[in-house]
């Protein structure tokens, strides 16, 4: 069994200091094409809500992405390169951002990297969420919304950051040969708006692809349930190609990687539990639309 303390995990917002990251070049690279979007806008006669309206986004995203604090993605830049006309300048800004993404990805947070590195190369992972969405299934402006309402604080770098690293993460779904994947999610998280209701309402339509794409398997344990195997917390199952199944699970400031057997079974018959408790896959999306449908 391997302890770590004072981590962050899966879901990175357990309470844990700051770590001392390199984000500068990251950072200063975002904020220089925000100033590049402002001067454009500026020149064009614009203020930053008729801006906002142009390209189809709120007056505040455009005011955080001219800070340097909100990564532009591609849509965006997209958009005002032809509103502005920008010459070409914001679509190669486009590939160097995906560049810069990319660097950022390789940087978890250290307390993390060993979780993430047997992820990468699992063959099978079962995950059981009590609190939020699983990180692997999260939208982009929900792990957003996540990290930035974590305490203490992150600063918007790392918060960035660290949003690069969760969407990188992701490409273990589209990898082939394709792992085997399983989720059991409470049903308080599809009710939960976190980051609000427009943000919510992408990440259960994300549920809804995931769910219908074949090799994985999404399963809602239902409120009005009398019996209820998850109440010790959340917790993931994941087996690395060739080696004995794990397990992992994070609790405030502490996190465990489990590697004793004895305790794997515990978690396996639990995890087996909870998915007969649990809605079979076809209910389960059709509760998912029915709570998108009562928006």
């Amino acid at each position: 069994m391997t302890e770590i303390k004072g981590t962050g995990g899966d879901s990175g917002d357990v309470a844990r200091p700051q770590l001392d990251e390199d984000l500068s070049e990251v950072s200063d690279f975002l904020r220089a094409v925000g100033k590049q979007i402002k001067l454009l806008r500026e020149r064009a006669g614009l203020t930053q809500k008729e801006f906002a309206k142009l390209v189809g986004y709120t007056e505040s995203l455009i005011g955080a992405v001219e800070q340097g604090k909100r990564t532009p993605q591609r849509e965006l830049l997209e958009a005002a390169e032809r509103v502005l006309d920008a010459g070409g300048l914001l679509l190669v800004v486009a590939d160097d951002i995906e560049k810069a993404k990319a660097k950022a990805r390789v940087r978890h947070p250290e307390w993390f990297r060993g979780y993430a590195g047997e992820e990468a190369v699992c063959e099978e992972l079962n995950d059981w969420s009590l609190w939020d969405c699983p990180g692997l299934l999260q939208t982009e402006d929900h792990a957003r919304a996540v990290f930035s309402m974590r305490q203490p604080l992150l600063s918007e770098e790392v918060i960035e950051t660290r949003v690069a690293a969760r969407m990188a993460r992701q490409e273990i779904l589209t990898k082939w040969p394709r792992a085997m994947f399983s989720w059991v999610i409470d049903e308080s998280v599809l009710r939960r708006p976190l980051g609000g209701w427009d943000v919510h309402t992408e990440q259960l339509r994300r549920l809804l692809e995931v769910g219908t794409t074949r090799g994985m398997v999404i399963q809602v344990l239902p409120l009005d349930r009398t019996a209820h195997a998850g109440m010790g917390g959340p917790f993931i199952l994941l087996t690395p190609k060739g080696r004995p199944q794990m397990g992992y699970i994070e609790v405030q400031t502490s996190s465990r990687l489990i590697t004793d057997q004895s305790e794997v079974r515990i978690l396996n018959a639990r995890y087996s539990t909870l998915r007969s408790q649990a809605h079979t896959p076809e209910e389960s999306l059709s509760l998912i639309e029915k709570i998108l449908g009562e928006r």
